[in-house]
């Protein structure tokens, strides 16, 4: 069933109260969802555990991790592995934020080996996808961001791809203050979805939730949940305030 889904990313942001009382003052605001809607809240790992304590018993509402290892253990430092986050009870990870590929040269080859590890250990991904402005000057894009697709999913089969999450992160509109149109947006949500039909067929592709990544705001969340393909957002700066976040949950549930 394809979702409707916010998750906020909080990156490398907030000690373990600041975050409890997000979490807190989140859950306290929370609109009813339904199963066909899900919050997905991304905290730096040491806040997993209590994440997860506070949002166990709220339905509709998941913890994840920003990143899992490729291996399921080994002499990695400061790595930690998908079966860890499976067994704290983490529900989903992000593999293939821009920042990871860019600060931390994680490749398409490196990301399908974390995709496919996540998988094995029960957890679902949000992978997510995305060009640069001069990629996007060049009007490269839609092969740009099919190579990523197809260098690290498609070696998965199409239950597999059951439990894919897609975040589109215009790389250029991320804690820029630049946004793509809510047109824009539309046009790669439904550009991927194009991908996913040519590979999978229209059943894995419109069972497949798109979400746009990319300063998606309490303002601009409701025209650009809009788009027939846009399924929710991957939410950065706007999901460490409440009020903001809230804003964008909403805009996801009124959202056709």
């Amino acid at each position: 069933m394809r979702k409707k889904i916010v998750a906020g990313n909080w990156k490398m942001n907030l000690n373990l109260g600041e975050g409890y009382t997000l979490v807190a003052e989140i859950l306290s605001k929370l609109p009813s969802l339904s199963e066909s809607q899900q919050v997905i809240i991304a905290p730096p790992f040491l806040h997993t555990q209590q994440t997860i304590t506070q949002t166990q018993y709220t339905p509709f509402v998941s913890v994840a991790s920003q990143t899992c290892h490729h291996e399921t253990s080994g002499a990695f430092t400061g790595e930690i592995s998908a079966t860890m986050l499976k067994d704290a009870g983490v529900r989903y990870t992000l593999v293939g934020h821009s920042e990871r590929r860019a600060f931390n040269s994680e490749d398409n080859a490196l990301l399908a080996k974390k995709t496919s590890a996540a998988l094995d250990a029960g957890i679902d991904v949000i992978f997510c996808c995305g060009e640069s402005l001069d990629i996007r000057d060049a009007e490269q894009q839609n092969d740009y961001v099919a190579q990523q697709l197809k260098e690290s999913l498609f070696h998965l089969d199409a239950k597999a791809m059951s439990n894919i999450v897609i975040a589109y992160e215009p790389i250029w509109a991320i804690g820029t203050g630049r946004t793509a149109s809510a047109q824009q947006a539309q046009d790669m949500h439904q550009h991927i979805r194009s991908v996913l039909v040519a590979q999978y067929g229209q059943e894995v592709a419109q069972n497949t939730s798109i979400l746009y990544g990319g300063s998606c705001k309490a303002s601009n969340a409701a025209e650009l949940f809009a788009g027939e393909d846009v399924d929710g957002g991957l939410i950065g700066g706007a999901a460490l305030v409440a009020d903001d976040f809230i804003g964008i949950i909403k805009a996801m549930i009124a959202a056709k």
